[in-house]
């Protein structure tokens, strides 16, 4: 009987414990937040801690007033799926923009944010 109960109790530890949860989170972008930038960017770009899915993942840029100034949803990079990145116009006016990002890790666990740049 002591044979069975240390078997049970390590089944049990197994199958109880608990799941790592992999949220995809940014690493790095360009323009960096909270930048003054000067001349405007013509791509901003947001690198995550983990692989994330290209199909559930955007990428947008508003100007202050909350009218979308980006090309498009953004795109995650063919070559690096740590990338999302969205273009931008030739020329953005002075003045502060955010970025919003939405990502689904590989996973399936959504995160989403925004932060602020600002051209000059």
């Amino acid at each position: 009987m002591h044979k069975i109960i240390p078997a049970g109790f390590l089944l049990l530890i197994l199958t109880t414990a608990p799941t790592a949860w992999a949220h995809a989170f940014p690493d790095n972008s360009s323009p960096h937040v909270g930048a003054t930038v000067s001349p405007s960017p013509k791509l901003v770009q947001v690198w995550f801690d983990g692989e994330i899915e290209p199909v559930f993942s955007t990428l947008i840029v508003k100007n202050a007033a909350g009218a979308q100034v980006s090309q498009g949803n953004g795109q995650v990079s063919p070559t690096d799926n740590t990338l999302l990145q969205t273009m931008l116009p030739a020329t953005l006016p002075p003045g502060q923009y955010w970025v919003y990002w939405s990502v689904i890790a590989r996973d399936g666990h959504h995160t989403a944010g925004r932060f602020p740049f600002t051209v000059q």
